[in-house]
């Protein structure tokens, strides 16, 4: 009897034991037994896929679409990187590739693709190719209908590895061979540096990215503007998407005493979570300075603007910033793999953060928008002006961004400024400098006649929803009564080719203008070239040269103005 009892009090104790483990892990593990649960499902889902499914599908394609759209439910930046993958994953962290240092473009009439643009002093440009070269065969394979991807990885390679590039050059009529060996291609983190106003000596610098060491490139640029009499600075950093978090610390460092936090990251796990401070000894504390932003303006950039806001030390001139404050770091994978994860979100200097888009509480449908203005919070800069978060780097001089005509899109699509560009260049063997070269009267009668006869059709959405509106009101009984009016508005909408090319003539020049002197002069010409007529630069060497405008900007709110 007794036997029986322990035995009957053993299995008793075993069963609750169970049944608390099964509920308790039901309760307080809920998380974890869906996790499983679900990646059991999927497991189970490509076995049955790959045994049913009535045609065979590719593992690598169908499972690499199911993990991309999942990190794209989470935010755009969390990204998967398959070994194959790994040279872009490290052309973003280091700004470098193997390969022979060109842009290139597919052109859907030519079916392939076309060198768009070779970079100075990079094999492309060494070996003599051109823009507009047509891109024919690579070790003997035909590129005809490859995309610019699957071309791009064929030119892409080990460093001081070569291969054979057939190309065809317009205005050339047998095909041209080139022999060229790929290097590490590095493009310049400041493409361009200079006194831009000598006798004020105000200096500028165009930091381009924040991949690679760009730290150290704009200290030797900045000495060397120091050296030939820079009073104050211009930092240009419009359209510069980011990189690496401590390499805009380390530029903040250069004109903000040591000790200073610029950047606290906050995530869920301890490691996530970091203060960034000055460690060394500044270059210049005293300097004025004008920070250039614009829309394209995110992430790294957006720590270097808004912490010397915050510190009261540059004045922010252009457009709201992007928005990303957001941090990525690399996780290793199996099999070669990459994960880029976000693990935090950045608060610069005043505490505020400024995430544009709140990924986590999507709308209905899946959509996410920016946070309302009136959701966002109000910080202080370090003598006490008004900073506010959710929504990119506020400019302290709005300079709005210039808005290009339509007909430059439609243009630009189908290459007629591109063409256009080639065939000048192989007529003029020689231009100008980048600051003075602009294109003649003559040249520009000659291109409205190669638009005008190349059949070009541009922005028809007016007509697409006039089409609409005739279809909705005879719908509803009214063609009658209105059929005189959208006609008569259809004719006001009708465009004119020739009055638009002369109406925008000044717009479309300037883009004209632009891609010859890149042909020329390369990245350093262009952005030479775009700044003899900026708004931005313009407001801020105004700025500049008012020094008690300046310090007022920066200086404490009035206080016995507030209510």
């Amino acid at each position: 009897m007794k036997k029986f009892i322990n035995r009957r009090s053993v299995v008793i104790i075993v069963v609750l034991l169970a049944t608390s483990a099964f509920f308790g892990f039901k309760k307080m593990d809920n998380r974890n037994f869906q996790i499983a649960k679900n990646l059991d499902v999927f497991n189970s889902i490509v076995k049955e896929l790959d045994m049913f499914y009535v045609d065979s599908i590719d593992p690598n394609k169908t499972i690499r679409a199911g993990i991309d759209n999942m990190l794209y439910s989470l935010d755009p930046y969390t990204n998967y990187f398959p070994e194959e993958d790994q040279s872009e994953l490290q052309q973003m962290i280091q700004g470098a590739y193997g390969g022979i240092g060109s842009a290139i473009m597919y052109d859907s009439k030519l079916k392939r693709s076309v060198i768009s643009e070779p970079y100075e002093d990079m094999p492309a440009a060494k070996a003599g190719l051109k823009v507009g070269d047509i891109l024919m065969k690579i070790d003997g394979k035909d590129l005809v209908g490859k995309n610019n991807q699957e071309v791009s990885e064929m030119l892409r390679g080990e460093n001081g590895t070569s291969f054979k590039l057939e190309i065809q050059r317009p205005g050339v009529k047998k095909p041209l061979d080139f022999t060229i060996m790929r290097k590490l291609v590095q493009l310049p983190t400041i493409p361009y540096f200079a006194i831009v106003d000598k006798e004020k000596g105000v200096g500028y610098i165009n930091l381009s990215t924040f991949s690679g060491d760009p730290s150290k490139d704009f200290k030797t640029d900045f000495l060397q503007l120091e050296a030939e009499g820079m009073k104050s600075l211009v930092i240009d950093i419009r359209s510069n998407g980011g990189g690496l978090l401590d390499q805009a610390v380390n530029i903040v460092n250069f004109f903000v005493p040591r000790g200073k936090t610029i950047v606290t990251t906050k995530g869920k796990i301890p490691q996530a979570c970091n203060v960034y401070k000055t460690l060394r000894d500044p270059l210049d504390v005293e300097i004025p300075i004008v920070v250039l932003v614009n829309s394209g303006t995110a992430s790294s950039s957006e720590i270097l603007s808004g912490s010397l806001q915050d510190l009261d030390r540059a004045v922010i001139v252009g457009t709201r910033t992007f928005g990303k404050g957001l941090v990525q770091v690399p996780r290793p994978l199996p099999y070669g793999g990459t994960l880029k994860v976000t693990t935090s979100k950045y608060y610069i200097p005043s505490g505020r953060c400024v995430q544009a888009i709140d990924y986590a509480h999507r709308n209905d449908d899946g959509s996410v928008g920016r946070i309302p203005d009136s959701l966002t919070h109000v910080f202080h800069t370090a003598v006490g002006r008004v900073v506010r978060d959710g929504g990119g780097i506020t400019p302290d001089v709005k300079v709005p961004s210039e808005k290009l005509p339509n007909i430059i899109y439609y243009m630009m699509r189908d290459n007629l400024i591109f063409n256009y560009a080639t065939d000048f260049c192989e007529k003029h063997p020689v231009i100008t400098t980048p600051d003075k070269f602009c294109i003649s009267d003559a040249d520009y009668a000659a291109f409205k006649a190669m638009v005008k006869s190349s059949n070009f059709k541009y922005d028809e959405q007016s007509k697409k929803i006039l089409k609409s509106l005739r279809e909705a009101v005879e719908f509803e009984g009214y063609k009658k009564e209105t059929s005189g009016e959208i006609d008569l508005l259809e004719k006001q909408l009708t465009h004119n080719l020739d009055r638009d090319l002369n109406y925008f003539k000044k717009d479309i020049e300037s883009v004209i203008n632009l891609e010859i002197v890149k042909r020329y002069y390369y990245q350093r010409g262009g952005i030479i070239q775009q700044l003899t007529n900026d708004k931005g630069l313009k407001s801020a060497i105004d700025i500049l040269n008012n020094p008690a405008k300046y310090k007022k900007m920066l200086g404490a709110p009035n206080v016995s103005n507030k209510i």
